[in-house]
């Protein structure tokens, strides 16, 4: 007996069709359903392309943006402009937005009566030579913990993570002591630039960071390496490093920035005060200085570590995001 099909509509009277060949014995196939895409978002694309919600959607994205930019802009603001008023006009109720004569006096009195010349030659120094020393410490440990794989170094790295546990107020007096006395040396380090390079160099998250790095880069470029002849420390200088920028740029900045703000620990280990920090020698000298004088000084230490930002801020987000995936 042969399929047949019936077509709606056709009288009793009219004989059935046939089904076509390459249908007969097969089930009919249900039409497949479409599957529409699901949006979970507070405005829907349906609503972006109103009027309506175009106008909405540009309003609170103008609002916002506006809102954030001037939140962290207007201190930054505040502050240079500060600097160019007189000590009455900064006292002034309601303050005035903007100087009522623009004078750059204030900058050149906080240059010659603070010294910020010594004192910005102290900091860079300072920050320079921990940025080196991180460098060449930290960059170091991390790529033995990540390819050459010492014995017991997941415990090392374990305990170089445990320390971050601990607030920095904890360690300030063992590390103080450890300065004042270098174990085994027995060297006094105080007053010199080792007192602070030293603890800066030794930072378990910069270890962590570059470690998770390094993780990521893939084994057969070390091995074909390690196959032409290369040493582990020519590896490291001429394929691991080259392509590693991304993440030494963020730890370049994060050591720099801590160096060049810290406060407590240089004004603990550096007494002298032809040594001291920038960030030292304004507190201590704040108290007999005018208020616009003292404000142009922050702006001028500031001027640094904005540069710094500018030069590596490509590498922030690239060096926060390298290593999250590997292939």
């Amino acid at each position: 007996m042969s399929n047949i099909t019936i077509t709606p509509g056709r009288s009793a009277g009219t004989p059935p069709t046939p089904a076509p060949k390459h249908q007969r014995g097969r089930t009919p196939r249900r039409p497949r359903k479409t599957m529409h895409p699901q949006f979970r978002t507070a405005v829907s694309p349906h609503q972006l392309n109103t009027t309506r919600g175009r106008i909405i959607y540009w309003i609170v994205l103008v609002v916002v943006v506006v809102s954030f930019t001037a939140a962290f802009v207007f201190p930054l603001y505040w502050m240079i402009t500060g600097a160019m008023k007189s000590s009455e006009e900064l006292n002034a109720i309601p303050p005035t937005f903007l100087p009522e004569h623009l004078s750059f006096d204030g900058y050149l009195e906080a240059w010659d009566l603070l010294g910020l010349g010594t004192l910005l030659g102290n900091t860079v120094l300072y920050a320079g030579g921990a940025w080196l020393l991180t460098l060449a410490i930290d960059v170091t440990a991390a790529y033995a913990l990540s390819k050459l794989r010492p014995v017991l170094g997941k415990v090392v790295l374990a305990l170089m993570l445990a320390t971050l546990m601990i607030p920095p107020m904890v360690i300030m007096l063992p590390a103080y002591l450890t300065v004042k006395d270098l174990p085994i040396f027995g060297w006094n380090l105080l007053n010199t630039p080792w007192a602070i390079w030293l603890p800066a160099a030794a930072n378990g998250f910069n270890i962590f960071l570059l470690k998770r790095f390094f993780d990521s880069i893939p084994k057969e470029l070390l091995e074909a390496a390690e196959i032409d002849g290369a040493s582990p420390v020519r590896i490291l200088w001429s394929v691991v490093m080259p392509i590693s920028r991304p993440i030494l740029g963020v730890v370049s900045i994060l050591t720099v920035v801590n160096v060049w703000r810290d406060f407590v620990w240089p004004l603990l280990v550096l007494p002298d005060s032809e040594k001291m920090s920038i960030s030292i020698g304004i507190a201590s000298l704040s108290s007999q200085m005018p208020q616009n004088v003292l404000i142009a000084s922050l702006v001028i230490a500031s001027i640094p570590t904005i540069v710094v930002f500018f030069i590596f801020q490509r590498s922030i987000m690239a060096g926060l995001t390298a290593g999250s995936l590997k292939g």
